[in-house]
């Protein structure tokens, strides 16, 4: 058993250094697709709506993937599957980090959509539900707020090096990161779910009154799930069942899709808002992530800890949401270019949300089915990925052009504010869960 948790620091490391390649490109992408659509402007309608048929086409993709490769990872383990995004996410950075020209951009664009369809949440879901292999329910909170610490604390590293690189060297250092990562990640990190594993797990029982969640499957579905490996993409039927006998599951999954919606929704509008309303740029950008990263790391890793054991995760997630707001509220109405770095600094308690609420799914279901719960919530909270961008990006586009009914360049922002609310109002519903039976001690 302590060989399972040695395990989990190549976990995080393999987090670390993969979230480090992948997302240190995040502050230079909005200059760069503005570069290659609408070189010289600080306003680009096209940009906007390009970036929100992206989010939308790998949100469809998520919505059948990660269900997919979260159940396949039940089966053939975390590491196996781990392997596939990892690997694909490189794909996209290797072309920008050879040239940002616009001809090169629109091969990065369909890769980044189709490789997205399978990456986008895939390392993520897998990495919790490794966690979950690993931690007993009355630790699964901290844990999850660690591993999101650390990817915090990747994003604030992968985003500082943003500040004394180039641009194309940026995209360079970010596929080598993301080369090591997967290298990393198949030579140390040992595998969650093994053969002796199997043999002792047992399907899932609620305690206490909480419904059970049982993955029923006949000899001969088993004998076609062999010959095909879709036939283990979650049935309709079974994510049903999850939903039907678990209040506290579909009440999370309430909470996700909504809160999924409006931070979708923000992360689609608010670079090219920041742009045309104060002309932020990459350092900009960077500076502002970086205030987020280290406050969210502080948080996870430090603060999350103490209050988990004092208030418990179901508070934490209303408190994390409820900051939400009012950060989202302050963007939408700012009014110097210091507001956004106040905003950034909220970071402290809204990251609290997410964690909080992969630990309360994780809790409704056994060890032998964390891959399907954490993916199933990941695909059902990919639908908003693919509605959000549906509204928000139209609305951004809108209202930064000169066609706007009334001049309020911050108003899709306020209105994925109103998203947050309703996940915020089903959060406040939610009871404490009794926590399925866990063999892991």
């Amino acid at each position: 058993m302590e060989s399972r948790f040695r395990g989990l620091s190549h976990l995080f490391m393999t987090v670390f250094l993969y979230t480090f390649g992948t997302f240190m490109v995040v502050p230079a992408i909005t200059d760069v697709t503005m570069e290659a659509l609408c070189p010289g402007r600080d306003e680009c309608s096209i940009a906007i709506y390009l970036t929100g048929l992206q989010q939308a086409l790998v949100g469809l993709g998520t919505i059948l993937m990660t269900p997919l490769i979260g159940n396949l990872s039940d089966k053939y383990g975390r590491k196996a599957l781990l392997t596939i995004p990892m690997t694909l996410g490189i794909l996209p950075l290797v072309v920008l980090a050879y040239s940002r020209e616009r001809n090169f951009f629109y091969v990065y664009y369909g890769l980044r959509v189709a490789t997205g369809m399978i990456c986008e949440g895939s390392v993520t879901c897998l990495a919790l539900a490794y966690v979950a292999d690993n931690v007993p329910d009355h630790r699964r909170a901290t844990a999850f707020g660690i591993l999101s610490g650390i990817g915090s604390a990747a994003f604030v590293c992968g985003t500082l090096s943003v500040r004394f690189l180039s641009t194309s060297a940026t995209f360079q250092v970010s596929a080598g990161a993301a080369m090591f990562a997967v290298v990393y990640m198949r030579a140390m990190l040992p595998e969650s779910i093994t053969d002796e594993d199997e043999c002792l797990i047992t399907p899932s029982s609620k305690v206490g009154g909480e419904a059970k969640v049982v993955a029923e499957v006949d000899d001969e579905e088993s004998e076609k799930m062999e010959k095909n490996l879709f036939k283990s993409l979650p049935s309709f039927a079974v994510i049903m069942s999850l939903l039907k006998t678990s209040t506290t599951f579909s009440q999370a999954v309430v909470v996700g899709f909504f809160s999924n919606l409006g931070e979708v929704g923000l992360h689609a509008s608010l670079m090219y808002y920041l742009k045309a309303r104060f002309q932020f740029n990459k350092d900009e950008f960077a500076d502002l992530m970086i205030i987020a990263g280290i406050a969210g790391t502080v948080s996870q890793l430090l603060i999350m800890p103490v209050l988990t054991t004092a208030v418990g995760e179901v508070k934490l997630l209303s408190l994390g949401l409820f900051i939400n707001c009012v950060h989202i509220v302050l963007y939408g109405i700012a009014w110097a270019s210091w507001v956004p770095y106040v905003c950034a600094m909220l970071s402290v308690l809204m990251v609290f949300s997410q964690p909080c609420l992969r630990s309360i799914v994780s809790k409704q279901v056994g060890p032998s089915e964390q891959g399907k719960a954490q993916g199933c919530i990941s695909g059902i909270c990919s639908l908003a990925n693919v509605v959000s961008p549906l509204i928000f990006s139209p609305l951004t586009a809108l209202f930064l052009s000169d066609k706007a009914p009334f001049h309020f360049p911050g108003f899709s922002i306020i209105c994925t504010g109103f998203a947050i609310m309703i996940a915020l109002t089903q959060s406040l519903m939610i009871r404490a869960p009794a926590p399925a039976s866990n063999h892991i001690v």
